[in-house]
């Protein structure tokens, strides 16, 4: 398994603010798989996501990726794992407003090991002939790109995606879940998403489906619709 997750536990606030958002979550994700987290608002699995991704630390419970336990690590080498082994696509597309489309992808070659082509890349995200714009003169279907470009450029062993088209109307979603679709072919990218909307699940390898901070239901979807079959 790349990853592994053992009775993950979160809360935050104290007395009678305190909130349990994760109770004992114990999950495992394979190398290549597309694991999507659904939920509501308010289920957890945003925090989870986080504490994946090392923004977030557990109160208790244990994470390895690739066989080394992340929980454990201290904060130089979680920065370390974090450049060199995760891609974050967000909501919000957090690029460099100062920067090209392609030097904000080239951002994230240069934290990898062993980076992509970044022209290959402007190619398969279809971003070529805005190589040169600045993220003001994009829409946003072509920001959310970018940052996957970015995300992906510097071939992390687990790509996150929180709420990816969450900002986007009907059919720019699904342009985005397209090219996240064709990465997870294309490079064979271990890709956990978060979304609450169910169909996107149908899409993906697995789904895990939380409520109230507790995994409530794992599907293996044993054929995979393509992003083109989604309808919501």
């Amino acid at each position: 398994m790349l990853l592994e997750m053992k009775d993950i536990r979160k809360s935050f606030g104290k007395g009678d603010s305190h909130v349990e958002v994760l109770r004992g979550i114990s999950l495992s994700v394979k190398k290549g798989e597309f694991c999507v987290l659904l939920g509501p608002s308010g289920s957890g699995k945003s925090t989870l996501l986080n504490i994946i991704g090392g923004i977030d630390t557990a109160d208790s419970g244990e994470i390895y990726i690739g066989g080394e336990r992340m929980n454990m690590m201290k904060e130089k080498q979680l920065t370390r794992y974090r450049r060199e082994h995760l891609g974050y696509i967000f909501q919000m597309y957090n690029l460099i407003p100062n920067l090209t489309v392609r030097e904000n992808i080239e951002v994230g070659a240069y934290l990898g090991k062993n980076p992509l082509n970044v022209e290959e890349i402007l190619h398969t995200l279809g971003l070529y002939e805005h190589r040169d714009k600045l993220p003001n003169q994009l829409s946003g279907g072509q920001q959310q790109r970018t940052s996957i470009g970015r995300a992906i450029v510097k071939n992390p062993d687990i790509l996150l995606c929180d709420e990816p088209t969450g900002a986007l109307d009907y059919n720019t979603s699904r342009e985005i879940l397209r090219l996240i679709e064709r990465i997870s072919l294309k490079y064979r990218t271990t890709i956990i998403m978060v979304t609450h909307n169910e169909a996107i699940g149908a899409m993906a390898d697995t789904v895990i489906r939380l409520r109230d901070g507790r995994i409530r239901d794992r599907v293996e979807n044993a054929v995979r619709l393509s992003a083109e079959q989604l309808e919501w």
